[in-house]
Protein backbone atom coordinates (compact mmCIF):
# COMPACT_ATOMS: atom_id res chain seq x y z
CA UNK A 1 0.00 0.00 0.00
CA UNK A 2 1.23 3.18 -1.03
CA UNK A 3 1.02 5.36 2.15
CA UNK A 4 0.78 8.81 0.50
CA UNK A 5 -2.54 10.07 1.05
CA UNK A 6 -4.11 7.77 3.09
CA UNK A 7 -5.34 7.82 6.67
CA UNK A 8 -3.17 6.04 9.29
CA UNK A 9 -4.73 5.37 12.69
CA UNK A 10 -1.83 5.40 15.57
CA UNK A 11 -2.76 4.45 19.20
CA UNK A 12 0.12 4.86 21.94
CA UNK A 13 1.08 7.82 19.79
CA UNK A 14 2.08 10.64 22.05
CA UNK A 15 5.61 8.45 22.76
CA UNK A 16 8.21 5.95 22.18
CA UNK A 17 7.19 3.34 19.06
CA UNK A 18 3.94 4.99 18.24
CA UNK A 19 5.14 8.36 17.92
CA UNK A 20 8.46 7.43 15.57
CA UNK A 21 5.57 5.62 13.70
CA UNK A 22 3.87 8.62 13.33
CA UNK A 23 6.36 10.95 12.37
CA UNK A 24 7.54 8.52 9.40
CA UNK A 25 4.22 7.80 8.29
CA UNK A 26 3.66 11.38 8.05
CA UNK A 27 6.65 12.40 6.22
CA UNK A 28 5.82 9.85 3.80
CA UNK A 29 2.82 11.92 3.10
CA UNK A 30 0.06 9.34 5.60
CA UNK A 31 -2.66 11.66 7.08
CA UNK A 32 -1.77 10.61 10.65
CA UNK A 33 -4.41 10.57 13.50
CA UNK A 34 -3.05 10.17 16.89
CA UNK A 35 -4.54 8.54 19.94
CA UNK A 36 -3.34 8.54 22.96
CA UNK A 37 -4.13 9.25 26.83
CA UNK A 38 -1.74 12.26 27.06
CA UNK A 39 -3.55 14.59 26.06
CA UNK A 40 -1.42 17.25 26.05
CA UNK A 41 1.52 15.87 24.91
CA UNK A 42 -0.09 14.08 21.92
CA UNK A 43 -2.06 17.78 20.71
CA UNK A 44 1.71 18.62 20.74
CA UNK A 45 2.55 15.99 18.15
CA UNK A 46 -0.56 16.15 16.11
CA UNK A 47 -0.04 19.60 15.60
CA UNK A 48 3.72 19.09 14.61
CA UNK A 49 2.59 16.73 12.28
CA UNK A 50 -0.04 18.27 10.82
CA UNK A 51 -2.68 15.45 12.11
CA UNK A 52 -5.75 14.78 14.13
CA UNK A 53 -5.26 13.89 17.93
CA UNK A 54 -7.92 12.12 19.97
CA UNK A 55 -7.30 11.31 24.01
CA UNK A 56 -9.03 8.35 25.11
CA UNK A 57 -8.66 4.67 26.92
CA UNK A 58 -8.63 2.11 23.90
CA UNK A 59 -10.54 -0.14 25.50
CA UNK A 60 -13.24 2.04 25.84
CA UNK A 61 -15.73 1.12 23.08
CA UNK A 62 -17.95 4.40 22.77
CA UNK A 63 -14.84 6.36 22.87
CA UNK A 64 -12.76 4.74 20.21
CA UNK A 65 -16.29 4.36 17.87
CA UNK A 66 -16.77 8.26 18.63
CA UNK A 67 -13.28 8.65 17.20
CA UNK A 68 -13.64 6.63 14.29
CA UNK A 69 -16.93 8.69 13.07
CA UNK A 70 -15.01 12.15 13.76
CA UNK A 71 -12.16 10.77 11.34
CA UNK A 72 -14.25 9.32 8.86
CA UNK A 73 -15.93 12.84 8.88
CA UNK A 74 -12.70 15.13 8.33
CA UNK A 75 -10.23 12.77 6.90
CA UNK A 76 -12.27 10.04 5.22
CA UNK A 77 -12.09 6.27 6.41
CA UNK A 78 -8.28 4.70 7.86
CA UNK A 79 -6.66 2.62 5.65
CA UNK A 80 -3.99 2.01 8.02
CA UNK A 81 -4.19 0.91 11.66
CA UNK A 82 -1.43 0.32 14.44
CA UNK A 83 -1.73 -0.36 18.01
CA UNK A 84 1.22 0.82 19.80
CA UNK A 85 -1.15 1.81 23.30
CA UNK A 86 0.25 -0.40 26.02
CA UNK A 87 1.19 -0.48 29.76
CA UNK A 88 4.00 -3.13 31.54
CA UNK A 89 3.29 -2.75 35.35
CA UNK A 90 5.51 -5.71 36.67
CA UNK A 91 3.89 -7.38 39.74
CA UNK A 92 4.19 -11.03 40.95
CA UNK A 93 1.41 -13.37 41.14
CA UNK A 94 1.99 -14.18 44.38
CA UNK A 95 3.69 -11.47 46.58
CA UNK A 96 5.07 -10.56 49.60
CA UNK A 97 1.52 -8.75 50.24
CA UNK A 98 -0.22 -12.03 49.10
CA UNK A 99 -2.23 -12.97 45.87
CA UNK A 100 -1.98 -10.50 42.76
CA UNK A 101 -5.28 -8.73 42.70
CA UNK A 102 -7.50 -9.18 40.03
CA UNK A 103 -8.00 -5.57 38.92
CA UNK A 104 -3.88 -5.50 38.70
CA UNK A 105 -4.31 -8.35 35.92
CA UNK A 106 -7.39 -7.07 34.35
CA UNK A 107 -6.11 -3.71 33.51
CA UNK A 108 -3.04 -5.13 31.92
CA UNK A 109 -5.46 -7.36 29.88
CA UNK A 110 -7.94 -4.47 28.97
CA UNK A 111 -5.47 -2.35 27.82
CA UNK A 112 -3.02 -4.17 25.91
CA UNK A 113 -5.16 -7.50 24.14
CA UNK A 114 -8.88 -6.09 24.33
CA UNK A 115 -8.10 -2.26 23.58
CA UNK A 116 -5.65 -3.58 20.77
CA UNK A 117 -8.99 -5.80 19.41
CA UNK A 118 -11.46 -2.90 20.29
CA UNK A 119 -9.39 -0.45 17.79
CA UNK A 120 -9.06 -3.61 14.99
CA UNK A 121 -12.37 -4.19 15.12
CA UNK A 122 -13.65 -1.17 14.89
CA UNK A 123 -11.21 0.59 11.97
CA UNK A 124 -11.01 -3.23 10.39
CA UNK A 125 -15.07 -2.52 10.04
CA UNK A 126 -14.51 0.85 8.42
CA UNK A 127 -12.31 -0.70 6.39
CA UNK A 128 -14.56 -3.14 4.78
CA UNK A 129 -16.55 -0.20 2.89
CA UNK A 130 -13.17 1.24 1.17
CA UNK A 131 -12.71 0.80 -2.63
CA UNK A 132 -9.85 -2.19 -3.14
CA UNK A 133 -6.78 -0.97 -4.18
CA UNK A 134 -4.00 -2.41 -6.07
CA UNK A 135 -4.30 -6.54 -5.26
CA UNK A 136 -7.51 -5.80 -4.02
CA UNK A 137 -6.04 -4.26 -0.62
CA UNK A 138 -8.34 -2.27 1.21
CA UNK A 139 -6.69 -2.38 4.86
CA UNK A 140 -3.63 -3.45 6.79
CA UNK A 141 -4.01 -3.35 10.51
CA UNK A 142 -0.65 -4.01 12.11
CA UNK A 143 -0.67 -4.77 16.51
CA UNK A 144 2.60 -4.63 18.70
CA UNK A 145 3.30 -7.35 21.03
CA UNK A 146 6.52 -8.52 22.92
CA UNK A 147 9.18 -11.22 22.88
CA UNK A 148 7.63 -11.60 26.32
CA UNK A 149 4.40 -13.27 24.63
CA UNK A 150 7.03 -16.18 24.16
CA UNK A 151 9.63 -15.64 26.72
CA UNK A 152 7.80 -13.87 29.69
CA UNK A 153 10.18 -13.08 32.80
CA UNK A 154 9.24 -13.19 36.37
CA UNK A 155 6.60 -10.49 37.65
CA UNK A 156 5.21 -10.07 34.11
CA UNK A 157 2.74 -12.64 34.05
CA UNK A 158 0.26 -10.21 33.18
CA UNK A 159 2.08 -8.42 30.45
CA UNK A 160 3.21 -11.52 28.64
CA UNK A 161 -0.43 -12.85 28.87
CA UNK A 162 -1.61 -9.87 26.78
CA UNK A 163 1.22 -10.15 24.47
CA UNK A 164 0.38 -13.55 23.76
CA UNK A 165 -2.99 -13.33 23.13
CA UNK A 166 -2.01 -10.46 20.63
CA UNK A 167 0.33 -12.96 19.09
CA UNK A 168 -2.71 -15.81 19.17
CA UNK A 169 -5.06 -13.18 17.82
CA UNK A 170 -2.89 -12.43 14.39
CA UNK A 171 -3.30 -15.45 12.44
CA UNK A 172 -7.33 -15.86 12.73
CA UNK A 173 -7.94 -12.27 12.23
CA UNK A 174 -5.43 -12.36 9.05
CA UNK A 175 -7.78 -15.03 7.88
CA UNK A 176 -11.25 -13.70 9.05
CA UNK A 177 -10.23 -10.63 7.58
CA UNK A 178 -8.64 -11.45 4.09
CA UNK A 179 -11.91 -11.98 2.44
CA UNK A 180 -12.14 -8.16 2.48
CA UNK A 181 -8.72 -7.41 1.85
CA UNK A 182 -7.28 -6.40 5.06
CA UNK A 183 -3.89 -7.69 6.05
CA UNK A 184 -3.17 -7.95 9.56
CA UNK A 185 0.43 -8.46 11.24
CA UNK A 186 1.94 -8.33 14.36
CA UNK A 187 5.38 -6.64 15.78
CA UNK A 188 6.96 -8.13 18.66
CA UNK A 189 9.98 -6.09 19.96
CA UNK A 190 12.37 -6.80 22.31
CA UNK A 191 14.44 -4.44 24.13
CA UNK A 192 13.53 -0.96 22.24
CA UNK A 193 15.14 2.78 23.45
CA UNK A 194 11.55 3.87 24.60
CA UNK A 195 11.55 7.07 27.73
CA UNK A 196 10.57 3.92 30.08
CA UNK A 197 13.91 1.96 29.40
CA UNK A 198 16.06 5.39 28.98
CA UNK A 199 14.89 6.60 32.47
CA UNK A 200 16.65 3.62 34.11
CA UNK A 201 20.39 3.89 35.53
CA UNK A 202 23.27 3.79 33.08
CA UNK A 203 24.58 0.62 34.48
CA UNK A 204 20.91 -1.23 34.14
CA UNK A 205 20.94 -0.10 30.22
CA UNK A 206 24.31 -1.02 29.78
CA UNK A 207 23.63 -4.71 31.49
CA UNK A 208 20.23 -4.98 29.04
CA UNK A 209 22.68 -3.71 25.48
CA UNK A 210 24.73 -6.27 26.51
CA UNK A 211 22.37 -9.47 26.61
CA UNK A 212 21.31 -8.78 23.11
CA UNK A 213 23.25 -10.88 20.79
CA UNK A 214 23.52 -8.88 17.77
CA UNK A 215 23.61 -5.73 17.54
CA UNK A 216 24.46 -5.60 21.47
CA UNK A 217 22.34 -2.39 21.71
CA UNK A 218 18.64 -1.25 22.13
CA UNK A 219 16.89 -1.23 19.53
CA UNK A 220 15.76 2.69 18.21
CA UNK A 221 11.75 3.73 18.06
CA UNK A 222 12.75 4.17 14.40
CA UNK A 223 13.51 0.92 13.47
CA UNK A 224 10.04 -0.34 14.76
CA UNK A 225 8.80 2.54 12.48
CA UNK A 226 11.07 1.37 9.92
CA UNK A 227 9.61 -1.80 9.92
CA UNK A 228 6.14 -0.78 10.01
CA UNK A 229 6.95 0.88 6.71
CA UNK A 230 7.99 -1.97 5.21
CA UNK A 231 4.89 -4.17 6.20
CA UNK A 232 2.34 -1.25 5.16
CA UNK A 233 4.28 -1.32 1.57
CA UNK A 234 4.97 -5.03 0.90
CA UNK A 235 1.59 -6.57 0.70
CA UNK A 236 2.56 -10.45 0.87
CA UNK A 237 3.42 -9.67 4.83
CA UNK A 238 0.25 -10.78 6.26
CA UNK A 239 -1.00 -13.33 9.15
CA UNK A 240 2.80 -13.29 11.13
CA UNK A 241 4.24 -12.26 14.11
CA UNK A 242 7.75 -10.48 13.39
CA UNK A 243 10.36 -10.37 16.34
CA UNK A 244 12.55 -7.42 16.06
CA UNK A 245 14.87 -8.11 19.01
CA UNK A 246 18.37 -9.16 17.78
CA UNK A 247 18.00 -12.66 18.65
CA UNK A 248 17.40 -11.90 22.32
CA UNK A 249 15.81 -14.81 24.31
CA UNK A 250 14.99 -13.06 27.32
CA UNK A 251 16.11 -14.52 30.88
CA UNK A 252 13.44 -15.77 33.54
CA UNK A 253 14.90 -12.31 35.62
Amino acid sequence: MDLNNNVAVITGAASGMGAAAARLLAEHGARVVLIDQNEMTVNTLATELGGLAFACDVSDANAVSEIAVAIKQQYGAARIAINCAGIAPAKRIVGRDGAMPLVDFQRVIDVNLIGSFNVMRIFANEMTQLDPLADDECGVIINTASVAAYEGQIGQAAYSASKGGIVGLTLPAARELAQFGIRVMTIAPGLVATPMLLGMPQKVRDSLSASVPFPKRLASADEFANLVQHIIENVMLNGSVIRLDGAIRLAPR
